[in-house]
């Protein structure tokens, strides 16, 4: 019989709450651990601070999400090489067996024209999955702050109006081949990418699923599993059947939750989605 697949919480889900608030969440809704969101929160940034939380709502942390996001770039300093590697150092620290990555972005170029060998040589050194995931189309045109001079030179270069994506290697993780891909099904909406197609693409290398929805949108709406136009279901249960040993994450939107109460029935609902398809028989 095979092990049920770990359903984790990321920590992200709970914002504009805080990392012990996830954990909290985790804890009395039943999830099997957390994904921990690596940002701007000081608590999210201070792995020892969070080894503390994880052992007092006893709740594990299964994969940390490397601080890549337009906000966090000042994260753990500004060299995205240094930032991968502590990432995967803190997993260590916290026995977490993945860390989520992102593709760099254009501007980044000494991490672009690096960037699978230092996956490589940090998964080898480590024994951690680096985990890259597909990601949606970001047009120069909507880069901001500090970034503005780099989205001009993109439009520039691009000419009016251009589109040109922010990222300096390909979205689609499965270009470029890594040992280990996180799916996320809020990027496949917003990318207008087939999920199924990038499953089977992803093979027996797919590591983690940002288990979560969405609707086609110009943005990533991260809906609740089974409220977009994401084939959840499907994957979940080729999941199921296959012999995938990585984790599923719940990463969705609860913003709109007036209270904690109605945080905590979005959270739990998509745990029962997750539970309900993921059964293995």
């Amino acid at each position: 019989m095979k092990l049920d697949i770990p359903i984790g919480l990321s920590t992200a889900s709970v914002y504009p709450q805080n990392t012990e608030a996830a954990f909290q969440y985790a804890n009395e809704l039943g999830y099997d651990g957390v994904e921990l969101m690596v940002w701007g929160e000081q608590v999210s940034q201070d792995i020892d601070h969070v080894h503390y939380l994880s052992d007092r709502y006893a709740v594990p942390v299964l994969s940390v999400h490397a601080p890549c996001l337009l906000i966090s770039q000042r994260v753990w300093g500004r060299d995205p090489i240094a930032k991968l590697a502590r990432s995967v150092s803190a997993a260590q620290e916290l026995g977490a067996s993945t860390v989520v990555v992102h593709p760099p972005f254009r501007w980044q170029r000494r991490y672009v024209k690096g960037f699978s060998e230092t996956v490589a040589e940090l998964e080898a050194d480590s024994g951690v999955a680096v985990a890259v995931e597909n990601m949606f189309p970001m047009r120069a045109d909507r880069v901001f702050g500090k970034y503005e001079q780099a989205a001009d030179r993109m439009r520039r270069r691009g000419g009016p109006g251009a589109g040109l994506s922010a990222f300096g290697t390909s979205i689609d993780p499965t270009d470029d081949g890594f040992a280990n891909y996180t799916l996320d099904l809020s990027h496949t909406a917003t990318a207008g990418v087939d999920a199924i197609a990038l499953y089977e693409r992803m093979g027996n290398h797919l590591n983690h699923l940002h288990l979560t929805d969405g609707l086609g949108a110009a943005v990533d709406e991260h809906l609740v599993p089974g409220e977009g136009s994401q084939p959840c279901v499907e994957i979940c249960r080729r999941l199921a059947d296959s012999d995938f040993a990585g984790a599923v994450v719940l990463e969705v939107t609860t913003g709109s939750a007036r209270t904690k109460p109605e945080r905590s029935e979005i959270l739990s609902r998509s745990l029962a989605f997750a539970r309900e398809h993921l059964k293995r028989a």
